[in-house]
C-alpha cells in the first residue's frame, strides 16, 4: 500500500471505491465525487485528497480542505477505505498522512462533522482511536434523530 496525493489517473478507480462505500447514501457518494473532482481542477485550493493504492487499485481516500476565515482549521470531508481492506490500517494510514501534511501546513487544529446514526457508530469509534474528541452535537440536525457530531484534534 502507497499513500500519494490524488492525480487524474486515480480518478477512476476512486470514483468505483466511493460506490462501494456502504455507510455513504446515494447522495454522500455524489458529493464524495464533486469533492474529488474539485481536487483535480486547475489552481484548486480549497480541497486536497490523499489516496491509499494497492496496485493499480485505490483503496482508501482522505478528501480535506481549509476551513474559510479561520486560521490554521482544516475540515476532514471525507475518509474511507474499500470495503475489501477495511480494518487493514489502511484509514488510520489516510489519518496520519493527512495530518502530517498539515502540520507541515503550520495547521492548529482539524474538525470533523459526522452523523450520530448508528451506521456511523464504527466511524465515530474510529475517529476517537485516533485521539478526536466530540466538541459538540447539534440534536436532529440531519433529520429528526440523526445528530451532527462535531469533532476536533489539535496539532
Amino acid at each position: 500500500m502507497e499513500i500519494q496525493p490524488l492525480n487524474p489517473s486515480h480518478r477512476e478507480s476512486l470514483g468505483t471505491l466511493i460506490s462501494r462505500i456502504d455507510s455513504f447514501t446515494k447522495e454522500e457518494m455524489e458529493w464524495a465525487n464533486l469533492d474529488v473532482d474539485r481536487a483535480l481542477q486547475p489552481g484548486n485550493r480549497e480541497y486536497s485528497v490523499l489516496v491509499s493504492v494497492q496496485g493499480d487499485r485505490v483503496v482508501g481516500f482522505a478528501c480535506y480542505g481549509p476551513t474559510p476565515l479561520a486560521h490554521g482549521v482544516y475540515d476532514l470531508y471525507w475518509v474511507a477505505a474499500d470495503p475489501d481492506v477495511r480494518g487493514q490500517g489502511i484509514g488510520a494510514a489516510l489519518m496520519s498522512a493527512m495530518e502530517g501534511e498539515l502540520r507541515r501546513r503550520s495547521a492548529r487544529l482539524i474538525r470533523i462533522e459526522t452523523s450520530a446514526t448508528e451506521a456511523y457508530g464504527p466511524t465515530k469509534g474510529f475517529y476517537q482511536a485516533l485521539r478526536y474528541v466530540e466538541e459538540c452535537r447539534f440534536r436532529d440536525f440531519y433529520k429528526v434523530g440523526d445528530d451532527l457530531i462535531i469533532l476536533k484534534k489539535l496539532l
